[in-house]
């Protein structure tokens, strides 16, 4: 893998991170379990963080070729 590409992988794994916390904490300060998520009709700040979030994963695992395996734990 290039520098480049690991660069912007680390970028978006970056970004990833930060738009899955706001996402958690949005969806628990409605009452909501976090982990339902697919189940949910949302709030529209609700629906960008989750278009965001899989549009960033959906990134990451066109850049690692073989699909993207998060790093971190949850």
């Amino acid at each position: 893998m290039s520098q480049p590409d690991e660069l912007e992988i680390s970028r978006l794994e970056e970004r990833l991170h930060v738009v899955e916390q706001e996402f958690e904490r949005g969806m628990l300060a409605r009452g909501f379990d976090p982990t339902q998520d697919e189940n949910l009709a949302f709030t529209s700040s609700l629906a960008k963080l989750y278009e965001e979030r899989n549009d960033l994963r959906t990134r990451l695992a066109a850049l690692a070729g073989t699909g993207h395996k998060d790093r971190r734990p949850g």
